[in-house]
């Protein structure tokens, strides 16, 4: 039902206007009492065997909305009642901004991906904190839906010499909602910001953010974790790697959008192919996996990794787990695939650790390598 429609209206429509028309379908249907009812009792995680521990919280499962779908933090419950297990709303920056100027975001379909420049377009962090402090007084002592991760960026016309400052702002206003905290130094629509990967930069940074935390949230440690691009060269990773686990952070997020295009195949237009921004989706696959793996021979359980690029189907979910990740994220994929993509993935996902000679999902994070050292 859901490809018809993709076909017959949302394809035909300029992706950025139908991303907000499905947005907007789904936060309404999440207001109707008896449609979010009927929803949730469809697409909500069922599988036990695929909770786990991750960031100091028990999960559903290990799958979640990737930054991007959310920028202002106006639909969390709503995509929990689509199956995720977390989300990750953002990214926010310290100031609000509109973006780039339209057109900017680009579906490939025959590639199954995405190309945006959106370029943090968001309200800021001060109103997306004020709608997540309304959002815990709305829900009392109930437990929520989805754990919450919040991802902050750059403000756009803040100079690189003030990013620290600008990354704290938004962690003082925003770190006491969050479940996880992501420092987002991995897009490539924010002018200098990839600068921000660099270990020299990113020590400081992280630094100065993990302070703030813990100065504005009393009672309890937020999670602290850094997303890093696809596009990084194999020392990088290293590197990056290594500061983590010099710095205790608590995690990575491999991998945002990349500026490569060989991943792509020869059915888009090239008029698609060229355009400047972030690749997302299938194309991706590969180098995210690559990523994913180089981060876990490097830091094994030290640090949680979440997967994220490419993820299209169960068996690419549970490649990720088998790879290192304790947590897996998409958002590509859900913009062809639609609202029943969460269901089919944890019912594949559930087939797969039946099938498989591990007991528990936990078991399985970063297999493939405890099976490559015992050969």
């Amino acid at each position: 039902m859901y490809s018809l429609l993709f076909q017959t209206v949302f394809a035909r429509m300029d992706p950025e206007k139908a991303h907000r028309l499905a947005f907007g379908l789904i936060r309404l249907a999440s207001r109707l009492p008896v449609v979010r009812g009927l929803v949730a009792a469809v697409l909500a995680p069922r599988h036990e065997e695929l909770e786990i521990e991750a960031l100091g919280r028990r999960m559903r499962g290990p799958f979640g909305l990737a930054a991007g779908f959310d920028k202002n933090a106006e639909a969390v419950d709503a995509m929990a009642m689509l199956g995720f297990d977390h989300v990750e709303v953002g990214t926010v920056t310290g100031q609000p901004q509109p973006g780039n100027p339209p057109r900017r975001l680009f579906r490939l379909v025959a590639d199954r991906a995405l190309i945006n420049r959106m370029g943090f377009n968001n309200d800021g962090s001060a109103a997306v904190a004020a709608r997540l402090a309304a959002r815990a007084a709305r829900a009392g002592k109930a437990p929520r839906a989805a754990v919450l991760g919040v991802n902050i960026g750059k403000t756009k016309l803040v100079p690189e010499a003030e990013a620290v400052d600008d990354y704290v702002t938004s962690t003082q206003r925003l770190a006491a909602h969050a479940d996880y905290l992501v420092v987002n130094v991995s897009s490539p629509n924010t002018p200098g910001l990839r600068a921000l990967q660099a270990t020299e930069a990113l020590r400081p940074l992280l630094t100065a953010v993990r302070e703030a935390a813990d100065r504005s949230v009393h009672g309890r440690r937020v999670p602290l974790l850094v997303k890093i691009a696809p596009d990084l060269a194999d020392e990088d990773v290293d590197a990056v790697a290594d500061l983590a686990v010099e710095l205790g952070l608590d995690g990575i997020i491999a991998t945002n959008t990349t500026i490569a295009r060989d991943g792509l195949g020869l059915s888009s237009e090239p008029s698609l192919t060229a355009e400047a921004g972030g690749l997302s989706g299938a194309p991706v696959r590969e180098r995210s996996l690559e990523v994913l793996r180089r981060l876990y021979g490097r830091v094994g359980d030290r640090v949680t990794l979440i997967g994220v690029g490419g993820v299209t189907n169960a068996e690419d979910l549970w490649q990720r787990i088998l790879a290192g990740a304790t947590l897996v994220q998409g958002y590509s994929a859900f913009v062809y695939e639609g609202p029943g993509w969460t269901r089919a993935l944890h019912k594949g996902l559930a087939a797969r650790l039946a099938a498989s000679p591990y007991a528990t999902l936990a078991e399985a994070v970063g297999a493939e390598h405890r099976k490559a050292d015992a050969a």
